[in-house]
């Protein structure tokens, strides 16, 4: 078994990343200036949505690797039927799914510059046919409607980490309840706050930086708004993987919607 690393190198990690996102930002500035001149500077979330994919697209191989080691593949393995994913980025789970379990994938992602990613990786997954890549939020009902996704309308959504980078998550999980049919799946990976004092303190230093410039929080409870979504028949079963030094600690599992 490889050495643990020790908590000044899970320091560095999140440091190296915020750095890189500087850069990101500066160079996605620069050329949305010579693209639309000085104007440019009126539209910050276009600016931060360019960096933001050009980010999590140039790290996707990198984050593939990494999810291979944990329970990720099984857990999109599950996906079946209608399936609605939220924010799928650069679409790096859309290899994951097992064709032969999928009627229909709505890909829900308000950031438009990853739809070349996505593009790419469904050219190479044979879900061509099968998935859909839609510029929204899973609040834009109307966008969604007019897919075809209503209330009781989807058999399963994915979240692989998602809800750290939304922007009212509760909100966003009370929309996943209504959507999923009773007895649909609600499929997840996601990461918050650390129940280790030390580990949590570091995550409230680096959570200003951390969620202007890579795009998600550190220090939210996540399995609070999941599980006040609604009612599920078996909360019993979501996971929490011990890892006290780890500032992206994990929450799992498949939640089922109750019936009735």
């Amino acid at each position: 078994m490889p050495p643990q690393p020790g908590r000044l190198e899970i320091l560095l990690r999140p440091l190296t990343m915020i750095w890189f996102s500087i850069c990101l930002h500066w160079e996605a500035l620069k050329e949305a200036i010579r693209r639309e001149g000085f104007v440019a500077l009126g539209r910050p979330q276009q600016i931060r949505d360019a960096a933001s994919a050009r980010l999590l697209t140039v790290n996707s191989k990198g984050f593939i690797a990494y999810e291979n080691t944990t329970i990720v593949p099984s857990l999109v393995h599950a996906a079946s039927g209608v399936v609605l994913e939220l924010g799928p980025g650069p679409g790096n789970q859309i290899h994951r799914f097992d064709p032969g379990l999928i009627q229909q994938i709505y890909g829900v992602e308000p950031n438009p510059f990853f739809r070349d990613a996505v593009d790419a990786k469904l050219e190479q997954s044979g879900l061509r046919d099968k998935y859909k890549l839609i510029d929204c939020g899973i609040e834009d009902s109307d966008v969604l409607r007019a897919e075809g996704i209503t209330e009781g309308s989807v058999d399963t959504v994915l979240s692989i980490q998602v809800l750290c980078a939304v922007k009212d998550p509760r909100n966003v999980m009370k929309e996943v309840w209504k959507l999923l049919k009773p007895g649909g799946k609600f499929v997840f990976w996601e990461h918050g706050a650390s129940r280790d004092r030390l580990t949590s303190a570091t995550q409230a230093c680096l959570n200003p930086a951390w969620s202007r410039l890579i795009g998600c929080h550190l220090t939210r409870n996540v399995l609070a708004d999941i599980l006040d979504s609604g009612e599920w028949e078996n909360p019993q079963e979501i996971e929490e993987p011990v890892d006290p030094r780890s500032l992206l600690p994990r929450i799992q599992g498949i939640l089922v919607k109750k019936s009735g």
